[in-house]
């Protein structure tokens, strides 16, 4: 099964605060958060999500729970 995060979701994610389990796609959080803030448009809104989803899908067996977390937003 593919994890694919919305455009629509990873603007919620970066302006919200969600807690997430694993340390790693916490961290990346934490970084995009940061270029959101200065950067905030389409574009880059689009480049943001693909980073999430690659590292969603490239980590799956360990993302449910977060993956679950961010499709309900």
């Amino acid at each position: 099964m593919e994890m694919n995060v919305s455009l629509q979701q990873t603007e919620k994610l970066l302006k919200g605060n969600q807690a997430v389990s694993q340390f790693g796609l916490s961290m990346m959080l934490t970084r995009l958060r940061g270029q959101y803030a200065k950067d905030p448009t389409p574009a880059a809104v689009q480049n943001y999500t693909k980073e999430i989803n690659v590292f969603l899908n490239k980590f799956q067996s360990i993302m449910g729970k977060d993956y679950e977390t961010i499709v309900k937003l």
